[in-house]
């Protein structure tokens, strides 16, 4: 079957953490996974052989998604009129935390250039595809931090407090040619990072968490993955939470 009727889902950020799995979760759902990386191409490369080893289908991409015309070049010569574009998940993201008074001009427009305004140039250039397609699913990858702040991060949390807005906006736009944009709030996710901390600071992050666990990245991949189908159909506009009740 010739790659221009396979429906394809794109992924940026996915060759680590969260990215990784909701491209490996997509891939096992039937649709073609496109991803982007920026820098270590040895582990784009084993997830497309994971991917490719379960059979799936999967290219790895390298993008930079904060630079519009890299954004623009890429989805000409990769995606336009080369496949059915289904569903955008707009994930890759950076962290430079710091306290707002230390805070360096760099690290805070750092941020916001990939967070949130990559989210926006891979948006745009998708919603081109899709509003022609007349059909289309886009899902952003916010956080419970834009949803509720957190010391130190105000660079991250105003990036993903961004998303929302953006998600909303854009979903008031698209709705008329068939095309939802919602947005996934992870709440504590097991990561390197957590597994890392010390036993006290986990204690006391559960302590919040009705549920009493941390999430996984599957967890997250799975609300991505039903916003991405056909079964959301009805849904756009939302910011789905996946925090463990955090907010109950």
């Amino acid at each position: 079957m010739s790659d221009a009727f396979l429906h394809t889902a794109l992924v940026t950020g996915g060759s680590r953490g969260i990215g990784r799995c909701v491209a490996e979760t997509l891939a096992a759902r039937g649709l073609q996974v496109f991803f982007t990386y920026v820098s270590k191409q040895a582990e784009a490369e084993a997830v497309v052989d994971n991917i490719t080893a379960a059979g799936g289908k999967a290219r790895a991409y390298r993008l930079n998604v904060s630079d519009s015309a890299a954004v623009s070049a890429f989805f000409l010569d990769a995606v336009k009129d080369k496949v059915h574009l289904s569903l955008l998940v707009n994930n890759a993201g950076i962290t430079k935390d710091s306290f707002l008074l230390r805070m360096k001009d760099e690290d805070f427009n750092a941020v916001i250039d990939v967070n949130l305004k990559g989210a926006f140039l891979c948006l745009r250039e998708a919603a081109k595809i899709m509003t022609k397609q007349r059909c289309g699913r886009i899902v952003n990858i916010s956080s419970v931090v834009g949803q509720m702040g957190n010391a130190g991060q105000a660079n991250y949390c105003a990036a993903k407090a961004g998303l929302i807005g953006l998600t909303k906006s854009a979903a008031r736009e698209l709705a008329g040619r068939g095309v939802t944009v919602n947005a996934v709030a992870p709440g504590f996710i097991e990561t390197d990072m957590t597994v890392s901390l010390p036993e006290s600071i986990r204690t006391q992050y559960l302590e919040h968490i009705p549920l009493k666990s941390f999430g996984t990245a599957q967890h997250v991949a799975d609300a991505v993955a039903f916003l991405g189908s056909d079964n959301a159909a009805y849904i756009t506009g939302q910011v789905i939470a996946v925090n463990g009740g955090l907010y109950c």
